[in-house]
């Protein structure tokens, strides 16, 4: 049964990492598409005991995937989801959108678009971990949609800029689900994490990497044509409705995404952690398609070293930002500015890999020359 529960898995993620891409109704339905997916993994995972840990369905799981997209951290003890601040910032432009414009023109008059564009990928990326990477898409995805640029521009420098956010929300345990996840495990003996233990340890990573991500968005600006002598920026006005089924279609991205994370659960912690480091870094490009945080959740513990940690969650931070469903903003960026699974992986995955390849040579070649 164990046997046909792992191949059953295994086809599911096979699904999941190609269908979007090939069959145009599902690319695009793809919320709907991910929770079928999710809700069959799930229930496959309760037929086997490969984990070693109680799979499938149960009350908890119901709870967490009800509640999640409503409560991805808390803010003063006060619970604060995706849907919420989705919801409440597209109710906010919505109103205001007249006042967001001319803030936006404002922005471009004085810095021009060559200095915004790289300024903006850098910025969101630092403060991401401060505001949130959710907000920080937000914030991002307005002041895209409303520069003078042509669609492929658009595309790639949205791309761009969700890696730097992905990035930079690894830094502080208010960016993103994962950071909050690695922080509490590791609050105890023998690394006693605080608030700035992932700055201390991955920041020396992190920040070149979104410092270079801004510069490639320049590159990327100057590749597509612009026209120089129109550069205002215009927001549009969306319906009501839209900002309402907008943030319907992100509860159901996060339910499909707990689903799918709990449901691959047999495979994660039957294959994946027992995989060498090595080897795990280029495994945890799984992050891609599945929720991070669960992997983070299952692979990252105080028993290893701090090379190890350091290791898996840079794998883990990269890769969400090559397919849509592998990180938050992602899934923001692409709702909101209509950008299809092969539009975003078609710059997500090369730029995904030079950079995992980067970040291997940086972090595992020292030891092999035994410079660490």
């Amino acid at each position: 049964m164990d046997i046909l529960v792992t191949l059953g898995l295994f086809i599911i993620f096979c699904a999941v990492l190609v269908l979007p891409f090939s069959v145009r109704k599902i690319e695009d339905n793809l919320e709907f598409f991910l929770f079928c997916c999710g809700v069959i993994a799930l229930t496959l995972s309760g037929f086997t005991t490969l984990s070693g840990e109680t799979t499938g369905w149960n009350m908890a799981i119901v709870i967490e995937a009800l509640t999640s997209p409503l409560n991805i951290t808390s803010v003063g003890g006060i619970p604060v989801g995706i849907v919420q601040i989705v919801l409440i910032v597209g109710l906010l432009i919505y109103c205001f959108h007249h006042h967001l414009e001319r803030a936006i023109n404002g922005i471009v008059e004085s810095f021009s678009l060559k200095l915004t564009v790289p300024l903006l990928i850098i910025v969101l990326g630092l403060v991401s971990s401060v505001i949130s990477a959710i907000l920080a898409a937000i914030i991002l995805v307005e002041i895209i949609n409303a520069l003078p640029l042509v669609k492929e521009a658009k595309i790639e420098i949205t791309v761009i800029a969700c890696f730097s956010i992905g990035l930079g929300a690894g830094l502080t345990p208010l960016g993103e689900p994962l950071t909050t996840i690695v922080v509490s495990k590791l609050a105890g003996d023998p690394y006693h994490a605080g608030f700035l233990f992932l700055v201390d340890k991955i920041g020396i990573y992190i920040v070149p990497a979104v410092v270079f991500l801004g510069i490639l968005g320049l590159v990327a600006l100057k590749k597509r044509q612009t026209d120089e002598t129109n550069l205002k920026c215009i927001v549009e006005r969306e319906e009501l409705r839209e900002v309402i089924i907008r943030a319907g279609k992100v509860y159901l991205f996060i339910m499909a995404l707990v689903f799918l994370g709990e449901g691959f659960k047999p495979l994660i912690l039957g294959y994946v952690v027992l995989i060498p480091p090595e080897a795990l870094y280029w495994a945890n490009m799984v992050s891609a398609v599945l929720d991070n945080a669960t992997l983070a959740a299952a692979e990252i513990s105080p028993v290893l070293s701090l090379n190890q940690i350091t290791t898996a969650l840079v794998a883990l931070l990269v890769s969400g930002g090559m397919l849509i469903p592998g990180n938050i903003p992602n899934i923001i960026a692409a709702g909101k500015t209509g950008i299809t699974s092969r539009e975003w992986a078609r710059l997500g995955i090369p730029l995904g890999l030079v950079m995992m390849v980067g970040f291997f040579c940086i972090l595992f070649i020292p030891s092999y020359l035994g410079l660490a």
